[in-house]
Order: C-alpha cells, then sequence, then structure tokens
C-alpha cells in the first residue's frame, strides 16, 4: 500500500482536517490544526507531503521520526501540530486495513468508557452559570471554565475578589459532587498565581489547569506547596521533550497533552507512560474537533493513568458548526453518566462525513485568538 494524496479542509469553526488516501482505496482522517494558526499549519502539511506521498503508510513509527528529525529545525506548536495529524490519519488508516480499532493496536483497552468534562461560558466567567447547569441537566459529571478575565502581573485585591466570587457561584451553582475544573489560561502570572492558587483551594476543585505560563514551570513547586487541589497543565507543551522537566520537576499532578498539538498518538502515547512512572494522571486536552476528540480516546483506551477527556460540544466556539456535525454516525460518541464510550470500529472509530466537510471547506474560517488589552493600554493575556 502506497499514499497517493493529501488533501487538507479548513473548515468551520476554526479546525482544519486532514485526509491521507491511498492506491489500496483506504482513507485516513487526522486534525493537525493550531487554533489561530490553521493556514500555518496547512502549508507545514503541505511541506511533508513531499516525503510522504509514495511512501507505505503503515510504517507509523518510522514516518513520525523522519517527519520530526528530518528537518534541522524541530519542535514548536506548528511542526509537532502538522506532525500530529498526519500520525492520526496513519493510524487510523492501519486500524482500517486491519479491521481493528487503533487501541487494539496499541495493546488493547483497559477501560471501555471514560469520563468527560465540558467547557462551559464564554472568556467571562461569569456567564458561565447558565450554560454549567444546562450541562448539568444532560448528564454531564465534571465540568471547566476560566478562572478569570484579564489580569495584570500585580494586580488588585478587588480583581482577585471577583474571580474567586464567580468560581464560588459556579461551586454553589451546581452543588458540591460535579467536577468543577478551572483553568488560568496563562492570564495570571507568577506573582498573582501564588495568591489566587491560595484563594481556591477550599472550593474543593477538581483541578487547576495551566496556574502559570510554561516558560515559568520551575516555579511551580514553590507556588503549589502545600496546596490540596491538583495542577494540570500540558497544551502548549509538544513533545515528550517538553514534559520531561515537568515531570522530573515533581511539578504537576495532571498533564494535559494535545493529540492534535504533541506529535500525535505515536508521541502521546509515549507521554502518558512517561507520565504513568512519575504517579502522574493523563486528562488529553481537546477543545478541537470529531477527529482529535476520537485519537483522544483511542490513547485514553490504553492509558492507565487517564481520567478524564476534554471534549468541545456546545463550547462558545463552536457556533458555526459543532463536532458532531462532520460524522456520518453522530452516535458513535456515546455520551452517557457523565461519561464517553471508546469508539470500536476500525481506526479512529469514526466515519467522516466527506459531503459535509467538502461543502464546510468552501466557506473555510480565518479564526484568529482575539487581543485583549489592559486599562493601561498593555497586551493582555488571552
Amino acid at each position: 500500500m502506497k499514499i497517493t494524496r493529501m488533501t487538507t479542509y479548513q473548515v468551520p469553526p476554526r479546525w482544519l482536517f486532514l485526509k491521507i488516501e491511498t492506491d489500496d482505496g483506504i482513507t485516513g482522517w487526522g486534525e493537525p490544526v493550531v487554533e489561530g494558526r490553521a493556514a500555518t499549519v496547512r502549508a507545514a502539511v503541505a511541506e511533508l507531503s513531499d516525503y510522504l506521498i509514495g511512501t507505505d503508510p503503515s510504517r507509523i513509527e518510522d514516518h513520525w521520526q523522519v517527519m520530526y528529525r528530518g528537518g534541522f529545525y524541530r519542535g514548536g506548536p506548528v511542526l509537532m501540530s502538522a506532525i500530529a495529524g498526519i500520525d492520526q490519519a496513519l493510524w487510523d488508516i492501519k486500524g482500517k486495513a486491519a479491521g481493528l480499532p487503533v487501541h487494539q493496536l496499541l495493546g488493547g483497552p483497559c477501560r471501555d468508557r471514560i469520563r468527560v468534562y465540558s467547557w462551559v461560558g464564554g472568556d467571562r466567567p461569569q456567564d458561565a452559570l447558565d450554560q454549567a447547569r444546562e450541562n448539568v441537566a444532560l448528564g454531564f459529571t465534571a465540568l471547566k471554565m476560566n478562572a478569570t478575565a484579564e489580569m495584570q502581573i500585580v494586580d488588585s485585591h478587588a480583581a482577585i475578589d471577583r474571580a474567586v466570587a464567580g468560581i464560588a457561584a459556579m461551586r454553589e451553582a451546581v452543588g458540591p459532587d460535579v467536577g468543577l475544573a478551572v483553568d488560568f489560561h496563562g492570564r495570571v502570572q507568577r506573582p498573582m498565581a501564588r495568591v489566587l492558587l491560595r484563594e481556591l483551594d477550599p472550593l474543593r476543585l477538581l483541578f487547576v489547569e495551566e496556574p502559570v505560563l510554561p516558560d515559568q514551570i520551575d516555579a511551580l513547586p514553590a507556588l503549589t506547596a502545600g496546596l490540596a487541589t491538583p495542577i494540570a497543565l500540558g497544551e502548549r507543551l509538544y513533545s515528550r521533550w517538553d514534559f520531561r522537566p515537568v515531570l522530573e520537576g515533581r511539578a504537576v499532578d495532571i498533564v494535559q497533552p494535545d493529540l492534535s498539538h504533541a506529535g500525535g498518538i505515536t508521541e502521546c502515547r509515549k507521554i502518558a507512560a512517561m507520565a504513568e512512572a512519575y504517579d502522574v494522571a493523563l486528562a488529553p486536552h481537546c477543545p478541537l474537533g470529531p477527529i482529535a476528540l476520537a485519537a483522544s480516546l483511542q490513547v485514553d483506551a490504553v492509558a492507565h493513568n487517564a481520567f478524564i477527556q476534554e471534549q468541545s460540544l456546545g463550547i462558545h466556539y463552536n457556533a458555526a458548526a459543532d463536532i458532531l456535525d462532520y460524522l456520518v454516525d453522530a452516535s458513535v460518541f456515546d455520551y452517557g453518566d457523565g461519561m464517553v464510550a471508546i469508539p470500536t470500529a476500525p481506526g479512529l472509530g469514526i466515519e467522516v462525513d466527506e459531503t459535509a466537510v467538502a461543502r464546510a471547506a468552501e466557506t473555510g474560517h480565518a479564526w484568529r485568538n482575539p487581543v485583549w488589552r489592559h486599562r493601561d493600554g498593555s497586551v493582555a493575556e488571552w
């Protein structure tokens, strides 16, 4: 079997899909994207296709190593996301050729379902309460929200109080038994993170995500000493080499590699195994589309330390299209009791609606991160 064609589709709301075709008629799908930089990743996929077209798609590990090591400059969000989507599609082909879901090719599942959480609200935490109640009514047992609006490197006690009040209101609205995770989203820098983490500790959060930016990871042990709240991060780390100092420094309790950013199934399976050796949990990041979710679930199936999966059904980004809109059979993501079943069909376990994808690609998108500014005019972290 040989790869004959690689086609990308930029589809709403902010996604990039990849279809890899073979001379055997088997096709594979991947989701190589950096949110806000879809066209840039699209170009990187095209460059990598120069090597891949004409090769055997089953040599996944070798292809991964060539894509990573074959360029003098490596790593980072764009190149690793391009590799990630290609890797997903290659595994999809391999599973379909074998008539097995990917997780069977990785050793077989250690679970049949996994708990999922739903992302609630937009960029202002106070807007999230109604959506949270709706998600709990739908059966979700875990939610995630932003901790705060923009916050300066040293901000006021009033800003801390507003953030804590919003999260406390969410806790009261959903009750004590719903897992409530809070994402600092890089908006909180080290001086304020110290204060906010301690103020939030009594709320018994499921976890706090990205309490500081990845370039401040070395500060985490001092910031979190004595806290009971689990600490999670990893959506802006792109390889096992990026995760190594995090694990060696005992800085986090939960790693969150993104299957569309961190090298795909091949690399995230290795990151999960590294984390397991350090007694660190796995919760893959996935505010993306159906292919990324399907790939994540294949890794969740075989990673013993996986405990929860992010998914984007109903997220505010998805106004133009949602994750089920590009599937032939939307029931493949079998939600129930706050969990989702691991897909068991061959490959990634989903069937992409190619007609819907092609039609949506005619519209495309040019989604960009918003640019925020503080009151003094300086740019703020979004």
